[in-house]
């Protein structure tokens, strides 16, 4: 595999850089590109042979899902079913950016992304170049661009020194990610029980998500606890310095946020949330990592 590295910071490299990635995720190759959390690793969510290609490049079993990033809210509606009120209300205050959300997936539709047991991690990140090339591709598995248990990759530099030749096509567009609240992985909520209920604290706190669904449960918060009132304290973050554990496992996959995924229960997310992730018993993150929760 011929390996070819874009900086999509000069307008002429990134128009072909994205004409190259449209080309590699039609063949089922796989590429790396940033999000809005970390650097991620990205393949055709609809394709089971590309789906394999990432997990194997990242030295990750079926066991972690990678979560899907998605273009637009809609698109929401067309890889999942069940979507509750507040879970789209959620995702209407806070997408793009670091909130992953995972749903029960579209039965109908063709894929496999791992032992996902029915759900799906969605994720709309807030970069334009991920949405750029979101909009010429569709929904792509994306899960934080590193080996598994190895640190999330920052630069299209770090990406390539852990990935190397498994990845056809590396767009690089500066370090990722940029911002303090980038610095951590997205957040991920699960919405297949009665009650939304977050999985992996993130870029999005508790604090934020109960300003719109003052019902949710936080990390180990259960059902019949009281629904706080107020102004409630966020719930501790992970630090920025994101570590994908080794195998067995838990976006997003920053990701890349890239953003693992938690099954039926990483961020994915380079979301790469961007990361990555599979519902916790009933999910990350390339970036990058619920059934499918990146960490990119």
């Amino acid at each position: 595999m011929s390996t070819v590295v874009y900086d999509c910071s000069i307008a002429s490299q990134r128009a072909e850089g994205l004409a190259h990635a449209k080309k590699a995720i039609a063949q089922k190759q796989t590429i790396v590109l940033p999000t809005d959390t970390v650097y991620g690793i990205a393949a055709d969510a609809f394709s089971p042979v590309a789906v394999a290609t990432l997990l194997a490049a990242k030295g990750r079993g079926r066991s972690m899902p990678p979560p899907v990033l998605i273009q637009r809210v809609q698109t929401m509606d067309g890889l999942a079913v069940d979507i509750t009120d507040d879970a789209r209300k959620l995702a209407e205050a806070f997408w793009p950016g670091g909130l992953t959300i995972i749903f029960h997936a579209q039965p109908s539709l063709d894929w496999d992304l791992g032992d996902a047991f029915g759900t799906v991690a969605l994720r709309m990140p807030d970069d334009e170049l991920a949405l750029d090339l979101l909009t010429l591709t569709g929904p792509l598995a994306v899960s934080s661009a590193n080996r598994t248990g190895q640190p999330t990759g920052r630069s299209v530099a770090e990406a390539r020194e852990q990935l190397g030749e498994a990845v056809e096509v590396y767009l690089g567009e500066g370090d990722r990610p940029t911002g303090a609240e980038a610095s951590l992985p997205s957040t991920i909520v699960d919405a297949t029980g009665e009650r939304l209920k977050v999985v992996r604290s993130g870029a999005i706190s508790i604090e934020r998500l109960r300003s719109i669904v003052p019902s949710v449960l936080d990390v180990g918060e259960e059902a019949a606890d009281p629904v706080p009132e107020g102004n409630p304290e966020p719930a501790e973050v992970p630090d920025a310095a994101v570590v994908e554990p080794a195998e067995p496992v838990t976006d997003a996959e920053p990701v890349a946020d890239a953003e693992p995924m938690v099954a039926a229960t990483t961020d994915a997310e380079p979301a790469p949330d961007a990361g990555p992730v599979a519902p916790a018993a009933g999910a990350a993150a390339a970036e990058p990592e619920r059934a499918s929760k990146p960490d990119a």
